[in-house]
């Protein structure tokens, strides 16, 4: 027999929110997807690993999403983000995207063109709790540089 009773505070008043990896993975997209990458940063881990492959960015941190996305951001400023699929595995999220806008500043080496871009994307998230502690991003670099009408992949170069 309990002498005490101890009153329940909601768990949301308590501040704690119970998140599934899929759900910290969208607000990651949605935040992008509006251009605004402190919003999205914020699900991110600060000890993040982040491998960027057609960037060669290996064993990366922190520093390396945010100059990522921020790079994309101030590049494409009509940038829009298609998420075609998202599908969730225990504690690791792929994200299928299509990643589209007119490039308006040099990106990945390739200077300024003014072209239209559409890229397929995938990116996969590693979550823990409420936070993203791993982000895996491929695309395939010759597309990227096609549409931005790069003729020589030794040497950038416009056509």
């Amino acid at each position: 027999m309990k002498l005490f009773k101890r009153k329940s505070i909601p768990r949301e008043e308590q501040g704690i929110v119970n998140t599934t990896p899929e759900q910290t993975v969208r607000a990651f997209l949605n935040a992008f997807q509006l251009r605004d990458v402190e919003a999205a940063l914020s699900v991110v881990d600060k000890s993040v690993r982040v491998e960027i492959f057609p960037l060669d960015v290996r064993e990366g941190g922190f520093d390396d999403i945010r100059t990522a996305l921020t790079d994309i951001v101030n590049a494409f400023p009509d940038l829009h983000l298609v998420i075609k699929d998202v599908i969730e595995t225990g504690s690791v999220v792929t994200a299928e995207l299509k990643v589209e806008g007119t490039q308006a500043a040099d990106y990945a080496g390739a200077v300024n063109q003014e072209k239209h871009l559409d890229v397929d994307q995938a990116w996969r998230f590693t979550v823990d709790g409420d936070h993203i502690v791993g982000i895996h991003v491929y695309w395939c670099q010759n597309q990227l540089y096609r549409r931005l009408a790069v003729k020589r992949l030794d040497q950038i170069a416009i056509v």
